[in-house]
């Protein structure tokens, strides 16, 4: 935006001052000849709709509960399936008892982290497991983070927060590509 930051201190103790300095933009009022009303919010469903993830399972895995919790609502909300687990190693044994759609995982997490996670997924004894498409919901959102998530095995990375609508529509997308790719890879009957 063009401005800058400063920050100086007289040491340990002492306290911070930090300077923000922004550019001022210059706004010409304009002349309105209608009565301005201010918007209000819609009581209703929301105005993008969330999207059908019918007959889709999914394993969400973050070991933050608010967080856990807010995935499973939303795309419970789409229709899904959805399963948590709050550490990589319980997503883990889920994986070997009941392999889900879809797994969404972050990727900051204690013991065994999200990149860990994805490495035992795509090693898995069972080959659904090993080519199921996987998210990265994560707050690391830098491109350096993208990039090191799907050279890791991720089909897809998010940063946090996230559109309700559009996690859905990722998920949705994921799960097309996956199902399609399984279809070109059976080979054909005669």
């Amino acid at each position: 935006m063009g401005g800058t930051i400063e920050a100086a201190s007289e040491g340990v103790g002492q306290g911070a001052t930090f300077r923000l300095k922004m550019p001022v933009m210059i706004v010409h009022p304009t002349r309105v000849d209608s009565e301005r009303v201010h918007p209000r919010a819609s009581t209703g469903s929301p105005t993008i709709p969330l999207g059908d993830l019918r007959g889709v399972h999914i394993l969400a895995v973050d070991d933050d509960a608010d967080a856990l919790s807010l995935v499973a609502e939303l795309l419970d909300a789409a229709g899904a399936e959805v399963t948590t687990a709050r550490s990589a190693e319980e997503a883990l044994r889920q994986l070997d008892t009941d392999p889900p759609s879809v797994l969404i995982t972050d990727l900051g997490m204690p013991h065994v982290d999200g990149f860990q996670l994805i490495e035992q997924v795509r090693r898995h004894r069972n080959p659904v497991v090993r080519r199921m498409p996987a998210a990265a919901l994560t707050a690391y959102a830098r491109s350096e983070d993208r990039v090191k998530a799907l050279k890791a095995g991720f089909q897809i990375h998010l940063a946090k927060p996230i559109d309700p609508a559009e996690l859905v529509a990722t998920i949705a997308a994921l799960v097309k590509r996956y199902t399609r790719d399984l279809s070109e890879d059976t080979p054909e009957r005669p």
